[in-house]
């Protein structure tokens, strides 16, 4: 009789996951929660704070120009915040330069609350965004390396997806203080408290703590090496185009889905205020709770089939999702049933950024690379932000025909990804 081996039991990514390394991801999610949370705030509060230290009314055309303004600027912060201290953790180590990033944001988000003008504002908010793009970059890689290449992939989606968190607080607590605006922002210093657990409780990988022996650990950080050596530049630049769809896709598709909500009521004779209140609460609720579970899905997908064929096949599904959402359905609640599928498919694959950024790179390059793609990525966003504001306001143009035409962006996405390595169960490079 002819015997045969017994299949090896299925093991869950989580097993055999120690207690630190959870402690990590509970640290870095709690980082990004709060990180989201001072980014965010801003779009909750803006009307009342700029109408009250403009001295116009809500409706102003001045706090619309201003409020414009201070996310032109949050951009640019981001960019350099992010670039810049995803290579100072290279230099001086993930924790330390998470402890300095979320020190950054919560400080200056809490001196917020003390505003009196215009520029101050602006002042504010550079320097938060200095802290909140920073965060990211250095959390994903910190992440990343603590992890297992089996476990990886979930533990990046989880530490991603949780900003969905922080913009719900943000709502939560908008809509609680009301006209006291300065309150939310004086919440925001609160997470400081967490510089003292990444402290205590963060450990990070062992090499980290001997950086300096590592092969060609005298450039660390070096943005010369990243851009200019091959395979490393190549990839940092691939991956700023890859980030630059996502977040691009994502404020002109992903948000801009409250404005097509708003405009199929509008259409069907619904008054402009009621429409507007609908739409958001469909925004912050399906749109946004579609993108929770798309991104922590995303981590599972990625490890199943491969990160290039899980980013490959969302975006497919994005580009089928948009026209379809915007075209076929009939009544709004047809509409209420497919915002979720389409936060879902046009947000969550950002979760892949958190993993696939970091498995590019080698250790001494890993926080410049993630950082570079990230908030490089930002920038090219920002033309494209201008660019979807041109369309859609063209004679003629539909809301829902431009943010269709603007779905083809994924192609781009698609084509990066041909020339990107898979990698999948891979270890990252210079790591044990």
């Amino acid at each position: 009789m002819t015997t045969h081996p017994a299949a090896a039991p299925k093991v869950r990514w989580y097993h055999g996951v120690s207690g630190p390394q959870w402690v990590v991801l509970l640290i870095a999610s709690g980082g990004w929660i709060f990180d989201s949370y001072a980014a965010q705030i801003f779009n909750v509060t803006r009307g009342d704070m700029l109408a009250e230290i403009l001295h116009r009314q809500t409706g102003d055309p001045a706090v619309k120009f201003w409020g414009e303004v201070f996310l032109g600027i949050y951009l640019i912060g981001g960019a350099i915040g992010g670039t810049y201290f995803g290579s100072l953790a290279d230099r001086i180590g993930r924790r330390r330069a998470l402890s300095l990033t979320i020190v950054t944001y919560t400080i200056f988000c809490g001196l917020i609350g003390f505003a009196q003008t215009a520029w101050q504002v602006a002042v504010l908010r550079f320097i938060v965004a200095l802290g909140t793009a920073g965060a990211w970059a250095v959390g994903a890689s910190l992440v990343a390396e603590v992890f297992s290449p089996r476990a990886r992939a979930q533990a990046g989606a989880i530490f991603h997806s949780t900003s969905n968190i922080g913009t719900w607080l943000a709502a939560l607590i908008g809509m609680a203080v009301g006209l006291n605006w300065r309150l939310a922002y004086f919440l925001g210093a609160i997470p400081i408290v967490i510089v003292f657990f990444i402290r205590s409780g963060a450990e990070e990988a062992k090499s980290l703590k001997e950086q300096a022996a590592l092969p060609g650990s005298a450039s660390r950080g070096s943005f010369k090496e990243l851009l200019l050596m091959r395979p490393w530049g190549p990839r940092a630049i691939l991956g700023m185009l890859l980030a630059s769809v996502g977040l691009g896709t994502y404020w002109c598709i992903t948000v801009g889905g409250q404005d097509v909500a708003q405009e199929f009521l509008m259409r069907r004779g619904v008054d402009a205020a009621t429409a507007l209140s609908r739409a958001q609460f469909a925004y912050g609720f399906l749109i946004n709770g579609g993108g929770f579970i798309g991104a922590i899905s995303f981590g599972p997908l990625a490890q199943w089939l491969g990160r290039r064929k899980a980013f490959a096949v969302v975006m497919v599904c994005g580009m089928l999702i948009v026209p379809a959402t915007c075209y076929l359905p009939q009544t709004y609640t047809q509409l209420l049933c497919m915002l979720p599928f389409y936060g879902m498919l046009t947000f969550g694959f950002h979760a892949g950024f958190a993993f696939y950024f970091p498995e590019l790179f080698p250790t001494h390059l890993r926080g410049t690379g993630t950082g570079f793609c990230f908030n490089g990525g930002r920038l090219l966003a920002a033309g494209i932000l201008v660019f979807s504001g041109w369309l859609k306001s063209r004679p003629g143009m539909e809301l829902r025909s431009a943010i269709c035409l603007l779905a083809l962006l994924y192609l781009v996405g698609l084509l990066c990804l041909v020339f990107l390595p898979e990698t999948k169960d891979e270890k990252l490079a210079d790591m044990p």
